[in-house]
């Protein structure tokens, strides 16, 4: 399928997808966020229209229009949002503006989101043995409880969740934080669900429509994709579309991968009554490097809050090792199929003559693999099952990144808290950016990582610790995690042979 062709299907569920984010969040038309957003897409699709697919979309073309656009979108959205009119303001004396100000400030009450009565039974909900309330901080979007915890904070957490349900049903969520000066303290914040109509049924469904959509587009473009493995040239599939069933070798699998990450963690948060919504895959259809992946993975949105710090554990590591449980077998399977050639110029991804050292985890696979015969000085010529298991590989290495709200900054929030998890985070960020310097090709995700916003959203009970053995499977996790990107130490190559 042509290239302009697949944009103009994306075209319009980019659209749907925009409209329902910012339509009630800036007044900037919908039509001008959507076209920013569509902008890098439409200039990867001209330099592939009038350069041919023999020509690879080099970096800076692939960077700077992502970069430059999505700062631009984010400038638009909050240009758009409503701001009081600077020149009413100017109009006003400086004498008359601390006069109003001082009416109102003696006029208005201080925001209160509970009557007196209602107060004193807030107040009955902690018991002084349980948490000692020492007073209430009423702000616009929450009431604060600070006082002194007085016994286990998950008990206290649980009898005080149960008082505050008895007392005014589903209309808080109760949060449950340490502030940075390490004193937990309780927030009631409204529960938007509390109100909710029964046009969410209906909702589902078509969402569920969409992700199938959204999966079909996907499933053609990693098709389209795998086709090019071997050299193909685009230009052959029209007159021979059958060429197609040759691409289900790379995107089955690699769809396979995704699917299981995305679908244990929506499994996961339905066993702790975690709303969010079905996966819903990315199609990338733009040649990078001589290779087109195909897709971008497949995102979830979660629709409420997750309860406690295990409940975040788990959705983070169950996601993760499914993933690589499923990983290995592929990619081994695949690289038994590959074929060993000699070493070219390394990259960090070349379909010919892929270097397997350039991570240790891959080298150990693939000397499993291949066996003897793959020795020093000698690359894989990758077969498209083994590709699907390297980009598995790689988006599982990069979700396992412990930042902000990937998989691997859940795990390091809920193991060390969310204090610990942003100077966690911060850390990774610099030395993505100084692996970078190393490895170029690295520089996309780099971006990302500094893109993705340290603080990662806390749990209701934020305070409670994880047990030993959540915590060792949080260790674990992070320690696939160097061993994947961690290349290949020359003592260990030598021991191998390779």
């Amino acid at each position: 399928m042509k290239l302009w062709l697949i944009l103009v299907i994306l075209s319009p569920i980019t659209y749907l997808i925009v409209d329902r984010s910012v339509r009630h969040k800036t007044t900037t038309p919908v039509w001008v966020c959507w076209l920013v957003i569509m902008l890098p897409s439409c200039i990867w699709t001209i330099w592939t229209y009038i350069l041919g697919t023999e020509q690879p979309l080099p970096l800076p073309i692939f960077l700077f229009p992502l970069i430059i656009c999505t700062f631009l979108y984010g400038w638009l959205v909050q240009r758009g949002q409503p701001k009081k009119n600077p020149e009413k303001i100017a109009k006003i004396s400086k004498n008359h503006l601390l006069a109003m100000a001082k009416t109102a400030a003696e006029s208005t009450p201080q925001p209160r989101p509970i009557n007196n009565q209602e107060e004193t039974t807030l107040r009955n909900c902690f018991p002084w043995n349980v948490y000692y309330l020492q007073n209430i901080d009423y702000r616009p979007q929450a009431i604060f409880c600070r006082g002194k915890l007085k016994t286990i904070p998950e008990d206290a957490y649980q009898e005080i969740k149960d008082n505050v349900e008895q007392a005014f049903g589903d209309r808080f969520f109760l949060i449950f934080q340490e502030s940075f000066r390490g004193k937990p303290f309780f927030a009631l914040v409204p529960n938007p669900q509390a109100k909710e109509t029964k046009k969410k049924a209906q909702e589902n469904d078509l969402r569920i429509g969409f992700a199938l959509v959204m999966f079909a587009i996907t499933l053609l473009t990693t098709s389209v994709a795998g086709v090019t493995i071997d050299g193909t040239l685009l230009e052959e599939l029209p007159a021979n579309p059958a060429l197609l069933l040759k691409g289900f070798s790379y995107s089955l699998p690699l769809l396979l991968i995704i699917a299981v990450q995305k679908f244990s963690h929506y499994f996961v948060a339905v066993y702790y009554k975690i709303r969010t919504t079905l996966p819903y895959f990315i199609p990338f259809p733009f040649l990078l490097d001589n290779f087109a992946v195909g897709t971008l993975g497949a995102l979830s949105q979660r629709k409420s809050p997750i309860p406690h710090r295990k409940a975040l554990f788990d959705l983070a590591i169950i996601s993760s090792l499914s993933s690589l449980l499923l990983i290995v077998p592929i990619l081994t399977f695949g690289l038994s199929l590959s074929e060993v050639v000699p070493l070219e110029e390394s990259s960090a991804f070349n379909l010919q003559a892929q270097d397997p050292r350039l991570s240790l985890f891959f080298s150990l696979l693939a000397k499993i693999a291949l066996g003897s015969s793959l020795t020093a000085e000698m690359g894989i010529q990758l077969h498209p099952m083994a590709v699907a298991g390297c980009v598995g590989l790689f988006i599982a290495a990069i979700n396992l990144m412990p930042i902000g709200q990937l998989d691997g900054g859940h795990i390091v929030h809920a193991v060390f808290g969310q204090k610990m998890a942003i100077a966690v985070g911060q850390i990774t960020r610099i030395l993505a950016l100084l692996f970078a310097l190393i490895h170029p090709y690295f520089w996309v995700w780099a971006i990302i990582m500094w893109l993705i916003p340290l603080i990662d959203q806390p749990a209701l009970n934020d305070v409670t610790e994880l047990d030993s053995s959540r915590d060792f499977l949080g260790l674990f996790a992070l320690t696939l995690l160097v061993i994947i990107i961690l290349p290949l130490p020359s003592a260990i190559a030598n021991l191998l042979g390779i």
